[in-house]
């Protein structure tokens, strides 16, 4: 049956061999699937994570933290592989019932506090060791709101194109034509946007930065999905001059380095 002709049901039942890269650990439940003891290293802050757009994003706020100094932002990386499942182990559902990766881990803290969803975990860090975020209300102001446009905005770009793009079990015009149209959509905002600017912000580099280029950017420069040809990623011209600057970064190449 093609997806033309099909009809939803009255109610929706789990169909386990739906096909698809991730058709073997996605599930419409939460909660642990297993007893796993993480990792525990003695740096500062512990990372459990992957090398996907929003791993990156952690492993290079922190190398851009060290590189800028900051005392106590050592980290342990703990590799989190979700193709296996290892994100729904006791332990890391603990510490994140929504068993997504990055979780980060402040042992510097009595209790050792857990932060998880990735834009919250760039906010956290910036706060921490006052760097990456402006102090003036008005800039931070800006620069939280494009974080936050990032959190919401991924789930068209990750879950929406890269999925159907790449990851469904066969091609399907009607979605990859919505979420492609959303994508580029998107990449004109930011094409626009950083027209006017070196940076997302006025204030200069930022957690914003680091939250979009992990995803845009990448997607921009050919790193994740491999569409930069069907997207015409080229015609972004100002998306590609920003994303090539920070990709030169030492703690961006160090962050790209220690979560791929």
């Amino acid at each position: 049956m093609s997806n033309k002709e099909y009809t939803p049901p009255k109610v929706w039942t789990w169909d386990t061999e739906s096909g698809g890269k991730w058709a073997s650990i996605n599930r419409p439940i939460a909660g642990a699937t297993h007893e796993k003891v993480l990792p525990v290293g003695d740096k500062p802050l512990q990372l459990y994570s992957l090398g996907t757009p929003n791993g990156v994003k952690i492993t290079v706020m922190l190398e851009e933290l060290l590189a800028l100094g900051k005392e106590g932002a050592e980290y342990d990386l703990h590799i989190i592989d979700i193709g296996e499942g290892e994100q729904f182990g006791s332990d890391f559902v603990k510490l994140n019932p929504n068993s997504k990766i990055p979780v980060l881990l402040d042992q510097s803290k009595s209790p050792p506090q857990s932060v998880f969803e990735s834009c919250a975990i760039l906010l956290y860090l910036a706060e921490k060791y006052q760097a990456l975020l402006p102090e003036d209300s008005v800039d931070r102001m800006e620069c939280i709101t494009w974080l936050f446009w990032q959190e919401s905005s991924a789930s068209f770009l990750g879950g929406g194109f890269g999925h159907f793009y790449k990851y469904a079990p066969y091609p399907m015009e009607y979605p990859i034509d919505r979420y492609t149209m959303e994508t580029k959509r998107q990449l004109d905002v930011l094409d626009r946007h950083l027209a006017e600017r070196e940076y997302m912000c006025k204030s200069g580099y930022s957690i914003a930065d680091i939250a979009i280029w992990s995803w845009y950017g990448r997607v921009a420069l050919g790193d994740v999905y491999d569409a930069t040809e069907f997207l015409d990623t080229a015609s972004y011209k100002n998306v590609l001059r920003w994303a090539e600057s920070i990709q030169h970064r030492e703690g961006v190449k160090k962050g790209l380095e220690s979560a791929l």
